[in-house]
């Protein structure tokens, strides 16, 4: 895509990646791979750095239960969100990711500090 020149400069030092997709859409459900591909595993990040978001637009079937992704996309932490629920739901997984994010940055940190130390 014409962005990929700009991929390295987002990718730089980040900690965690949210990949936000249409799972009504075939071509998404390819395109999601390759968005894990460049921007999970060749960084490298972790898989629980990686929060995947189906998102369904309002009047869409959503059918939330039968989204059945290959690997390696199944391993990551899918959570499905539309307008027209409560979106509760998706801003308590939110919090859970960040807070999962926020303890691998201060473990990184400690780790850091104590190989400098010693």
């Amino acid at each position: 895509s014409r962005f990929e020149t700009c991929w390295p400069a987002l990718m730089k030092d980040s900690h965690g990646v949210i990949i936000v997709f249409n799972p009504e859409l075939p071509s998404h459900l390819k395109e999601i791979e390759m968005w894990y591909s460049c921007f999970v595993q060749q960084q490298p990040l972790l898989d629980s750095q990686c929060l995947l978001i189906a998102h369904h637009k309002p009047g869409s079937a959503g059918d939330t239960e039968n989204l059945s992704l290959a690997y390696p996309l199944n391993k990551l932490k899918l959570i499905h969100s539309n307008l027209e629920d409560d979106p509760e739901d998706v801003r308590m997984e939110f919090i859970k990711y960040f807070r999962s994010i926020i303890t691998l940055i201060n473990e990184s940190r400690e780790r850091e500090e104590m190989s400098i130390i010693s």
